[in-house]
């Protein structure tokens, strides 16, 4: 802009003293410096607005890497957590087997163990039942054999 001030004063001056002087001169000088100028500005514009574009693209590639390591980091706990409950539960699992494992081996025991009952049981009260009735038969035995004294 500056660049453009001091052609507009070089060219002022020289109309001033030239009497010659093109006054369209001015205008066109003018126009092509103030093109000149305006295409440096874009220039300049465009220049920054790439800036920023690959300002925010690095801005976003970082926000992304941090997002992916956090996610990864994430899922690596998840992981960890996941084998961990799997752990807990697989011994849970293994205790429960383990604990019906032994009642069911102690209810057999325990059945086995009623079975040997329940034959004695059975075994002391038919021997009972006939040392009762072989008491019932000597009684009934020995009471015929005697005379009675009525």
């Amino acid at each position: 802009m500056e660049s453009l001030f001091a052609q507009f004063s070089i060219l002022s001056e020289q109309a001033l003293c030239d009497k010659n002087f093109d006054p369209y001169t001015i205008e066109d000088d003018l126009m092509k410096l103030f093109e000149v100028e305006a295409y440096k500005a874009w220039a300049a514009m465009e220049l920054d607005q790439e800036k920023e574009v690959e300002e925010a693209e690095n801005f976003m590639k970082e926000a992304e890497d941090h997002l992916n390591t956090a996610m990864e980091e994430a899922m690596d706990e998840f992981r960890r957590f996941e084998e961990e409950m799997n752990e807990m539960a697989k011994s849970e699992y293994d205790s429960l087997v383990s604990v019906a494992e032994r009642a069911r081996n102690m209810g057999k025991a325990m059945e086995k163990v009623a079975t040997i009952v329940a034959k004695k049981y059975i075994e002391t009260a038919v021997n009972s039942a006939g040392a009762s009735m072989k008491s019932a038969f000597k009684a009934i035995s020995s009471h015929s054999k005697k005379v009675h004294p009525s």
